[in-house]
């Protein structure tokens, strides 16, 4: 099993930045790709980024530019760089990663990011 927590989400204004942490634990070894969803209200969940074990990344086009993904494998946290946030950047943000053991995807219990215009 792998266990995922968030961390860093908050309300801030457009334009400002946030950081978002994902600790991963259990058998982390098992890790292959990491990534970044949201979710907002009424809506369904959708990839922001994603980042395999070999730094290779993929972004949304709504976030290019301003989000950056990266994992630190050694402390087994990967993180979000959101810069010039807008309100509809607002939405919880999951974080999600694939593995060699089943159910072969963990997800973590999410953070509320609020971009107040």
């Amino acid at each position: 099993q792998v266990r995922l927590v968030e961390s860093g989400g908050g309300l801030v204004q457009a334009g400002e930045s946030l950081r978002l942490s994902c600790a991963a634990s259990g058998s982390t070894g098992s890790i292959t790709a990491m990534g970044w969803y949201r979710q907002a209200p009424g809506k369904q969940r959708n990839l922001v980024a994603t980042i395999t074990t070999t730094g290779r990344t993929v972004y949304a086009d709504s976030v290019k530019g301003r989000f950056t993904i990266s994992r630190d494998n050694a402390k087994n946290t990967m993180y979000l760089q959101m810069n010039s946030l807008k309100p509809e950047d607002t939405a919880v943000y999951y974080c999600n990663a694939n593995s060699k053991v089943v159910p072969f995807s963990f997800w973590g219990q999410g953070t509320q990011v609020t971009v107040s215009s």
